[in-house]
């Protein structure tokens, strides 16, 4: 659901940006005491993060990655932007998620992906666009960045039908796209400053929402929420519009319950999938069927999340 309707699965971080810079002082340690290729936890870490980045960025991956960073002109974004901070964080496979499952709660937005996605066939596929999607926006020049853009647009004008109440939708409808965006952008920012490496003050937290605007523009966004205080009140003000279908019901059940996943790696998205719950407000829980539990939430489920948020974080460090 990424990047408007033709994005679908598990949302991961800025995968080919890397992870956070607050772990680069221990990538430093480990270049001034350099750990032997016998090491077992050495061995440990790089196979576990070849794995997930591999998953979260597709075979072609490294390459993709050294085209992002290496590629000579300006970006739509300095380095020292929050949203370049929030997109390499481990943090965005919990933010993902949720934005996965709040955006589906709009019955037209969620028509377009049940019509038009195969996130069920391939959502890996999906999964490693996206990556690549945020990537090129976040961290690569300023052509790549809108060539990705328009590559995505191109796609939006393909997207087009009648959902089941009978309503016409299209992938080009700014109103859809908005509602696609501001889901994203609080998902992602809600989950960094729960589970990021360096949570954002108040004037950080509003320039990552500008930041984030920008790229809203270009997709076709009209006028976009550049605050945290207006953030929050355009997703109130979609609330009207938003309620339980069998589409939606349907997608949330094959995210939480029922993913693509070998029987190793199952445990550890159990635990992704009851963070990104956790951070759901109530309204969005009951159309989706999704339990409520605060007490728990608040302690062993926010707690084990930042275990594995951070068990991510260490196995894919920042580029050098």
């Amino acid at each position: 659901m990424t990047q408007g309707y033709s994005e679908v699965g598990t949302r991961a971080p800025g995968a080919l940006g890397g992870a956070s810079d607050g772990w680069d002082t221990a990538t430093q340690a480990a270049t001034v005491r350099p750990v032997t290729a016998q090491s077992p936890l050495r061995a440990v870490r790089d196979a576990l993060g070849s794995s997930l980045f591999e998953m979260i960025a597709g075979p072609d991956g490294p390459s993709a990655r050294n085209r992002i960073h290496g590629t000579r002109g300006p970006r739509w974004f300095t380095e020292d932007r929050p949203i370049r901070w929030v997109h390499a964080d481990a943090s965005m496979f919990v933010g993902g998620l949720r934005a996965l499952l709040l955006q589906s709660l709009h019955p037209l937005a969620m028509a377009g992906v049940a019509e038009h996605s195969n996130y069920r066939d391939d959502p890996w596929g999906r999964l490693q666009r996206t990556s690549t999607f945020l990537a090129e926006t976040t961290f690569g020049s300023a052509v790549d960045a809108q060539r990705a853009v328009d590559r995505v647009r191109g796609i939006h004008r393909r997207v087009h039908g009648v959902a089941a109440d009978g309503r016409p939708y299209t992938a080009t409808d700014p109103h859809l796209l908005e509602w696609v965006h501001i889901a994203e952008a609080d998902s992602f920012l809600r989950a960094y400053q729960l589970y990021g490496a360096t949570p954002l003050d108040q004037s950080g937290r509003d320039a990552y929402v500008a930041d984030m605007a920008v790229i809203a523009a270009r997709l076709g966004v009209i006028d976009p929420p550049c605050t945290e205080h207006a953030l929050a009140q355009r997703i109130n003000a979609f609330r009207p519009e938003l309620r339980s279908t069998p589409a939606a019901r349907d997608a949330a059940r094959f995210l939480l319950l029922t993913p693509p996943l070998s029987l190793t790696a199952r445990a550890p998205y159990g635990v992704l999938a009851a963070t990104a719950v956790s951070m759901l407000p109530l309204w969005a829980r009951v159309p989706l069927l999704l339990p409520y539990f605060p007490p728990v939430e608040l302690t062993v489920v926010r707690s084990v999340g930042r275990v594995l948020v951070g068990g991510i974080r260490w196995a894919l460090p920042a580029p050098s």
